[in-house]
């Protein structure tokens, strides 16, 4: 069980990200292009919140059934925390996504209080920016991609 869903947060990572760069790129061009924003931008917007959220839900049981867990009870927090590894996936990986997360899901949901596309660009061009690099920093790369 905890190999499927470690694949499934794996692949649905790319989806996350595909979309929230295109979401991210999407509203930096408009804010800059001072163009309008459309249904499209909304759905797209929509999109990005969702899968996220998904991934934020397919995380959470993969850290409830990760056998990395018990190490908090045979190392204590302190010797999670002294080993890289242990610490990347059990303390780093889980918080900075969720902040990355709300960062998210606060640009989404102010952007909708906005009246002027240009508002609604910059809105989700600062939140999606910042959930982006938060994404991307805690990123296990070298498991990720085989490195």
């Amino acid at each position: 069980m905890y190999s499927t869903i470690l694949n499934l947060h794996s692949y649905w990572a790319f989806l996350v990200l595909a979309v929230l760069t295109i979401a991210t790129i999407n509203s930096i061009v408009k804010f800059v292009g001072k163009k309008e924003y459309g249904p499209k931008d909304f759905r797209l917007a929509l999109f990005t919140i969702i899968v996220s959220h998904i991934q934020l839900l397919i995380g959470i049981i993969l850290y409830v059934v990760s056998p990395r867990l018990s190490l908090f009870s045979e190392l204590g927090m302190g010797g999670v925390m002294k080993d890289a590894t242990s610490r990347l996936y059990l303390v780093e990986h889980p918080v900075i996504n969720i902040i990355a997360l709300v960062f998210i899901t606060m640009g989404y949901s102010k952007h909708k209080a906005k009246l002027s596309s240009n508002a609604k660009f910059k809105t989700i061009s600062i939140f999606y920016t910042i959930g982006l690099i938060l994404l991307l920093s805690r990123i296990p790369w070298h498991m990720w991609l085989g490195i």
